[in-house]
């Protein structure tokens, strides 16, 4: 499978990239900084310089043309002020899914955040991130022609994967290793029975394959 994956250089993606890459698989990280083109090469994936803060849609569009499926995994990251959330966290989502529905790619799976949502009160930043996440879903959703799945890990950590999760339409507020992040999202990759879901993930006793597959369809 051809892969394209925004944010490709953010700590999920670079994972996912790795699984990929490892199974033979073709990864396309998705970067705003030519620096940082070594560092996904070294991960096994193919660099794709594009900037989704500024870039039109059929340039996207152009980008996506032969994939398999598409991962939004993009993010302002932790430092960034309101403005940004704003045209990454939700901007660029609706970029991407616009492009990808154009480029006739219909696999679209979107790294969210838990509670996420569009109605979210508040002028805080950590608000604004949560209302911009939110939107960016309901438009996702809303598209008819993506396979779209959603997913809405819950506080990332940089522990060792375990392989074990909990992944539900509500699992409650827990970690999970970023590790684990990257494995589910490489399994419903492989499950399209996913689409249409929207799902939270913490750690948990369930070895990922199976949860997916317990999901998968439901």
């Amino acid at each position: 499978m051809r892969i394209v994956i925004a944010g490709g250089h953010g700590q999920i993606a670079m994972r996912l990239e790795r699984l990929l890459t490892a199974r033979g698989d073709q990864a396309v990280g998705v970067i705003r900084d030519p620096k940082q083109s070594g560092d996904l090469q070294e991960a096994g994936a193919e660099p794709l310089v594009l900037d989704l803060e500024s870039a039109g849609v059929e340039e996207v569009a152009e980008a996506l043309r032969g994939a398999d499926a598409v991962v939004f995994a993009a993010g302002a990251g932790p430092n960034s002020g309101a403005e940004r959330k704003d045209t990454v966290d939700r901007g660029a989502a609706v970029l991407f899914a616009d492009a990808a529905e154009r480029a006739g790619v219909r696999r679209y799976i979107v790294v969210s955040s838990m509670g996420a949502d569009p109605e979210h009160g508040g002028d805080e930043v950590f608000d604004v991130y949560q209302r911009a996440k939110g939107q960016a879903d309901a438009y996702v959703r809303s598209r008819a022609n993506l396979d779209w799945t959603i997913l809405r890990p819950g506080m990332l950590t940089n522990d060792a994967g375990t392989g074990r999760v909990l992944l539900a339409v509500s699992t409650g507020r827990g970690p999970v290793p970023r590790d684990d992040v990257a494995a589910i999202l490489l399994e419903l990759l492989d499950t399209p029975a996913t689409a249409g879901l929207t799902l939270e993930l913490i750690s948990g006793s369930t070895p990922v394959a199976v949860a997916v597959r317990d999901v998968a369809g439901n």
